[in-house]
């Protein structure tokens, strides 16, 4: 094995990042070393790159990005006993302390003391992690090829949203057609929703979310009575479910809108800023039952995530729209921000050129220079 490898770093307090040669981590006591093989972007890794308010007050440079990936074990800390060198695996993103209240009664996905891959500690955007032992998560390879493996972090938390609520027979809205939006129909229609219908103001992700199932779409940029046009889907009635994916402020006044009286309306999108909502006239009178939820539950939801893309019940494949090796960061994270991607499979140790799969349309994958006297690409946000 080489000394050193290929990564993504966050090297200053400031927009960026840089692909840059550093030492392969030595797994501690309680680690495993593995060999990154597939790894995906989430909006979390933009605003590292774009260093927002939020970034500028979590992050503590330098980092190497990446919390969903997946690869293989090749090397064991002297504690580990689960995990063997050869296994394919995962990992959960949150490390969890193991020790506070949330921990000792099967809340860990609430854990205070949770640090993050790739955010709160080194990650897998890079050609070797080293990750503790108690977060990693086997996969069955002859079951899970490594870009649907990769998927199920970003995934889990789609299947721990719809699994606060019985689906089947339910209206259902999904407002954002983000990943976690897109995850999130598959999931409904998977479950028998009697009618599953989105919202999102661009396009593309629209054209996805008839890829997985959806009964109809609306355009929010498009209409001024967003609520209306979903009521009239639904023979003029409000919907039963409506998950709320995007965050908007707009999105979030329009939840409480389209349900029904007694309906549930679940929160999952995250406000830049806070949103006023009137208490009364939109919950209380309506008696309405509201979840907000974050993550996932640790490992519980995993379990669930597996066997529906084992099973083939929600299938990934039509949401993966581009596929980069690490020098191509920059032009992901642009396409990311601009709406043009959905989820953006990154392969550390190859070039892009050689992961062309059937199922991925050649164009969309993008060249590659050989990394031989390459110099390192330094990535400055606009």
């Amino acid at each position: 094995m080489a000394e050193t490898m290929r990564a993504v770093r966050k090297l200053e307090r400031a927009p960026g990042l840089t692909l840059t040669e550093v030492p392969i981590p030595l797994p501690g006591d309680d680690e495993v070393l593995v060999e990154v093989e597939t790894a995906s972007l989430c909006g979390t890794d933009l605003h590292i790159y774009s260093w927002d308010e939020w970034s500028q007050q979590r992050v503590r440079p330098p980092l190497t990005l990446g919390h969903e990936f997946a690869g293989t074990v090749v090397q064991v800390g002297r504690n580990v006993r689960d995990v063997q060198v050869g296994d394919f695996v995962s990992a959960e993103s949150h490390i969890t302390c193991g020790m506070c209240f949330h921990c000792r009664t099967g809340q860990a996905h609430m854990c205070e003391r949770t640090q993050i891959l790739g955010v709160d500690r080194d990650g897998a955007f890079a050609e070797y992690a080293a990750v503790p032992q108690s977060v990693i998560w086997k996969n069955d390879r002859s079951k899970l090829p490594p870009e649907i493996a990769t998927l199920q972090e970003p995934f889990g938390n789609a299947v721990f949203a719809t699994s606060a609520q019985d689906l089947a027979g339910r209206s259902v809205a999904v407002l954002g057609c983000g990943p976690i939006g897109l995850f999130t129909i598959g999931i409904c229609r998977a479950s028998g929703a009697a009618g599953v219908w989105a919202a999102d103001r661009t396009p593309f992700r629209l054209e996805l979310a008839g890829r997985m199932g959806v009964t109809g779409v609306v355009n929010v940029a498009e209409t001024e009575d967003t609520p209306g046009w979903f009521r009239r889907q639904n023979d003029g009635f409000g919907l039963d479910v409506v998950f709320e994916m995007s965050g908007s402020p707009r999105a979030i006044t329009d939840a409480f809108k389209i349900v029904r009286n007694g309906g549930r309306v679940i929160l999952f999108g995250i406000p830049s800023r806070p949103v006023e909502i009137d208490v009364a006239e939109a919950l209380i009178f309506k008696n309405l039952n509201v979840l907000a939820l974050n993550g996932r539950r640790i490992f519980e939801t995993w379990y669930k995530t597996r066997w529906m893309l084992e099973s083939g019940v929600v299938d990934l494949r039509p949401l993966i729209t581009h596929r980069y090796g690490l020098d191509k960061l920059d032009l992901a994270l642009q396409q990311l921000r601009a709406g043009e991607a959905c989820k953006i499979v990154l392969y550390p140790g190859q070039a892009s050129e050689t992961t062309t799969a059937r199922d991925i349309p050649s164009e969309a994958v993008a060249e590659t220079e050989p990394r031989e006297g390459a110099v390192p690409p330094v990535w400055k946000h606009p």
